[in-house]
């Protein structure tokens, strides 16, 4: 099931607007991310399986991918590998965003291919700067000026 409504939110992607994958299958987490991610004015597109994210990855020029590591079809670590096999993915920053948070998940992750991990629960803020520090600085000139503070919300 994707949670991406008839109503895509998909869009227009510009030059100036970077595009995200996000991958989360828990709907409240995913609600939480799809807000944060309007409010600081990214465009995304979602998927709740592996296989969803590895056909839009693929489909739409992503800049981006925000990854759950427990998904209903495949793991997460098997999807990073195959986004870092694929000659079209193989370049996009990967951010794990988990509740795995121990030592030996983070490692597996890193060796997948992933480039950080954001653990859950997490601080909008803290997405924020996971999102900055992987886009190109020519997205973040259009939208960083037109933020405001950040509330500080977790995850579930």
């Amino acid at each position: 099931m994707n949670v991406t409504p008839k109503r895509q939110r998909i869009q227009a992607h510009t030059a100036n607007v970077p595009m995200i994958l996000v991958v989360e299958d828990e709907p409240d987490n995913l609600l939480f991310i799809s807000h944060a991610l309007i409010f600081l004015q990214y465009n995304f597109v979602t998927a709740t399986k592996g296989q969803d994210a590895l056909d839009l990855a693929i489909k739409y020029d992503i800049d981006l991918v925000l990854l759950d590591l427990i998904l209903p079809d495949m793991n997460g670590f098997d999807l990073i590998s195959l986004l870092k096999q694929n000659e079209s993915t193989q370049d996009v920053p990967i951010v794990v965003i988990s509740a795995l948070v121990r030592k030996k998940e983070r490692d597996r992750a890193l060796v997948a291919g992933c480039d950080d991990y954001l653990e859950k629960p997490y601080l909008i803020d803290d997405l924020k700067q996971k999102i900055c520090q992987y886009l190109p600085q020519s997205f973040l000139a259009k939208i960083l000026p037109q933020t405001k503070s950040l509330a500080t919300f977790s995850s579930v």
